[in-house]
């Protein structure tokens, strides 16, 4: 399964050779693999790599939604090409239920690009994942730019918006069956139990 993040939040078409996603199975959950361009901007967080950074979202980073719909329960995976990351279990619109938690975490790059390879445990998606959407974040000051796989269509942009990607109803269909076989049944997790 892969995507590819070709527009701005708002709905422009990016300058540059885009951002790609790709999810695949693996052992207990699903491997996320990420390339893209590599800016250095902002520089590197002040965190050492292979370790949770609360707040990366300032800094470059290409994030994965996972979401069920009807209950509004989300998994936000942030990765950065310093080797960073930021696992957050959300319980409705940007309600934390669990944070900073381990991932495994890989990061390659050269100058121009970097790639990455997270594996994501089932018992971080929450039960019932059917929606998806995916963001990269690069700059700083004005030149900050935010892109959107799903993005807000600019016939609904309304005068002074800034960029919020827990707009979760500009999500879209996802079904992990696509990808795991028709028979695949997602594995409970203890982190979502009622």
């Amino acid at each position: 399964m892969e995507f590819k993040i070709e527009h701005t939040w708002n709905g422009f078409s990016v300058s540059h050779d885009p951002v790609t996603i790709r999810l695949a199975p693996a052992n207990a959950g699903l491997f996320m693999d990420v390339t893209a361009p590599f800016y250095n901007d902002p520089p590197a967080p002040p965190s050492d790599p292979g370790k949770p950074f609360n707040g990366l979202w300032d800094y470059e980073v290409v994030e994965a939604f996972f979401l069920n719909g009807q209950t509004e329960q989300y998994l936000e995976v942030e990765l950065c090409p310093h080797g960073q990351y930021l696992i957050l279990l959300l319980c409705g619109r940007r309600k934390i239920l669990k944070q900073e938690l381990p991932l495994k975490f890989e990061v390659s790059r050269t100058s121009a690009q970097w790639n990455g390879r997270a594996h994501l445990p089932w018992s971080y998606l929450p039960p019932a994942t059917d929606q998806f959407n995916a963001f990269a974040i690069h700059g700083s000051g004005v030149a900050r730019t935010y892109e959107a796989l799903y993005c807000v269509p600019q016939h609904e942009m309304q005068k002074d918006q800034q960029p919020d990607f827990h707009r979760l109803e500009y999500f879209k269909c996802f079904d992990l069956k696509t990808l795991m076989g028709e028979g695949w049944k997602q594995p409970v997790s203890v982190f979502w139990a009622p």
